[in-house]
């Protein structure tokens, strides 16, 4: 399985509403941000949490977003970041 993503690229979350489970939170929905890791093949929340197979498996990213990206008030250090894992079907590149 290859990745479609490398570690420095920039993407962006999906910003779209599923009607069933997803592992998205809302807050990270359309934003942008630098891959900082490749983590471990992982089947699909989306089905798993209806008893499907999660087939194919997906690269799991972790994705740095900058905070003061993520919240207009936030009042931290503009150089603080989160950092989430996101399924790759969530990712567009920039």
């Amino acid at each position: 399985m290859s990745a479609r993503f490398e570690v420095g690229q920039s993407v962006r979350i999906g910003d779209r509403t599923e009607p069933r489970h997803h592992r998205v939170p809302a807050y990270v929905k359309g934003r942008e941000g630098i891959v900082v890791c490749l983590c471990h093949p992982q089947g699909l929340p989306e089905e798993l949490a209806y008893r499907e197979s999660g087939e194919p498996k997906q690269t799991i990213y972790r994705v740095r977003v900058s905070q003061p990206h993520l919240w207009s008030s936030y009042q931290g250090e503009a150089h603080d970041n989160l950092e989430i894992e996101i399924h790759e079907s969530w990712l567009d590149p920039l």
